[in-house]
């Protein structure tokens, strides 16, 4: 058996049954569509799910526990880690010194060693980013804006996004640029409850996102769960029984998945 852990101020362990694991970071809560909805259910028959966070952290804070998250010795590695951190250590500096803020050069720095510690775990660990997602400022501040004494703008998670682009094409991790495709969607700031954490409509942009690099990249073994081999895949006289009076074994069926890919 496969185990994981997601890595991001919030995430999901994934951990795969049988053959490779994936392991889906999520973005800030609530994340309700990749947490409870179709998109992981397609993995159910190769994954347990369970819910893990690290609520409000930061690349810097990440960094500290990398090796207790991913031990390099551990039995099994995972095939696949989607990191995300940017969004807080895009907040500007606060007059304190105290907050989740990260100068860009260190957080760039601190997503290097990231990456490339996950990518050391074992030749068939794949990694991908999702870089920071946009700010609906307006909203944000009508409703976190008596709550938190730090200023968040939607300028500066852009330039935290394009230099974790960057990054991506220079090391070779795959990446999401969420900032750009949050905002190119219709009534993009409906992707948000308070401006900053998504809502249903905003996860299934990242959603969708992660799926087509699965789709696309040309990595063996593939983690498309079209592909994947379930747990427990034999015939038994306990499946359904169809109208000619054989046993149907529902693993063979792929509709769903097929149409959440298509």
């Amino acid at each position: 058996m496969a185990d994981g852990v997601l890595f991001s101020p919030t995430s999901t362990l994934v951990r795969y049954k049988t053959g490779p694991h994936i392991l889906l970071n999520s973005l800030p809560p609530p994340f309700y569509y990749l947490h409870s909805a179709p998109p992981l259910m397609n993995w159910a028959e190769q994954a347990d799910i369970v819910l893990r966070g690290y609520s409000g952290w930061n690349s810097r804070r990440a960094l500290q526990v990398l090796h207790q998250v991913f031990p390099k010795d551990a039995a099994v590695q995972p095939s696949l880690v989607v990191v995300y951190f940017g969004g807080n250590d895009s907040i500007h500096p606060h007059q304190t010194g105290l907050g989740p803020h990260v100068p860009l050069p260190e957080y760039v720095d601190n997503m290097t060693k990231i990456a490339l510690h996950l990518k050391s775990l074992s030749d068939k660990t794949r990694v991908i980013f999702l870089t920071a997602p946009p700010v609906a400022e307006d909203l944000m501040n009508t409703t976190l804006g008596n709550v938190f004494d730090m200023v968040r703008t939607n300028e500066a998670c852009g330039v935290y996004s394009r230099a974790c682009m960057k990054l991506c094409d220079e090391i070779g991790v795959k990446g999401v640029d969420l900032w750009s495709s949050i905002q190119q969607t219709d009534n993009w700031k409906n992707c948000f409850t308070d401006g900053i954490h998504l809502s249903p409509q905003g996860s299934k942009v990242v959603v969708k996102e992660i799926l087509k690099v699965i789709k696309e990249a040309e990595w063996e073994p593939s983690l498309d769960c079209r592909f994947m081999p379930v747990e427990f895949p034999e015939d038994s006289p306990y499946d359904m029984v169809g109208n000619d009076g054989k046993t149907i074994n529902i693993c063979n069926f792929d509709f769903n998945k097929i149409a959440l890919w298509d």
